[in-house]
């Protein structure tokens, strides 16, 4: 049985739109840890050939956004409690310094587009749709990086990002409540960064985005993962 049309699909897929669409339903956190990625349902799902499925899924593992197992196909990754505590380690790191060119570079569109940012990922939150406000904060980060003009970094901060998302899944609160919470407190913490940001505070904008990756570890929770099973037809149509 084939597999229904995707909505809002290209006449024909390209490589990198087949590739765009996995990393955005990661970041927007559709897509769980665990779930399998077998050649057949994709090839199935986007109209093309398993030589055109197989260099994406080996790009994809390249960034441990899937994992590739011998005679087990492809899964999304599961970051274990030691590899999430590494990506916040690293984050700290590099994103002080991206912050910092940011201010040195943005003018002043950059600063207004980062207030519109903060805007939706306020309006997702206050909406109750976690999976948005999510992808925002990623987003919000992400543009820093690219205003930064830091090309090591920004490309490591696309892979980081794409695995914090896993890591949100994988050990992240599933009560509403604290998810709501927690979305309050990112657009809060966002707020503050983005307020030193504009003031130009070389001091206090690399602090806020400290506390910002320490609160966002802070709210894990290790001691269980819970894994979500999906449709994965339906998901790549949304």
């Amino acid at each position: 049985m084939s597999s229904p049309a995707l909505k809002d699909a290209p006449a024909v897929w390209s490589d990198q739109a087949i590739y765009e669409r996995i990393v955005e339903s990661v970041l927007d956190h559709r897509l769980p840890p665990g779930t399998r990625l077998t050649e057949d349902r994709l090839c199935g799902i986007f109209g093309v050939s398993r030589t055109r499925i197989k260099p994406i899924l080996v790009r994809l593992a390249n960034e441990r956004i899937i994992t590739l197992t011998h005679n087990r196909g492809a899964s999304v990754s599961q970051p274990t409690q030691q590899e999430s505590i590494e990506v916040f380690e690293a984050r700290r790191l590099i994103e002080p310094v991206l912050v910092l060119r940011f201010m040195d570079k943005a003018q002043a569109h950059d600063i207004a587009h980062l207030s519109r940012m903060l805007a939706q990922e306020r309006q997702a939150q206050e909406a109750g749709d976690w999976h948005k406000a999510i992808r925002m904060s990623g987003e919000f980060h992400l543009y820093i990086a690219e205003v930064a003009g830091h090309d090591t970094f920004g490309r490591m901060m696309h892979e980081l990002i794409s695995r914090n998302s896993l890591i949100l899944m994988a050990w992240g609160s599933r009560d509403p409540s604290l998810r709501s919470q927690h979305a309050a407190c990112g657009c809060q913490e966002h707020k503050k960064l983005l307020d030193a940001i504009r003031l130009r505070d070389h001091h206090e904008a690399p602090k806020q985005m400290v506390d910002h990756l320490n609160t966002i570890e802070s709210q894990l929770n290790f001691s269980m993962a819970q894994s979500q099973s999906v449709d994965l037809e339906q998901l790549l149509q949304d």
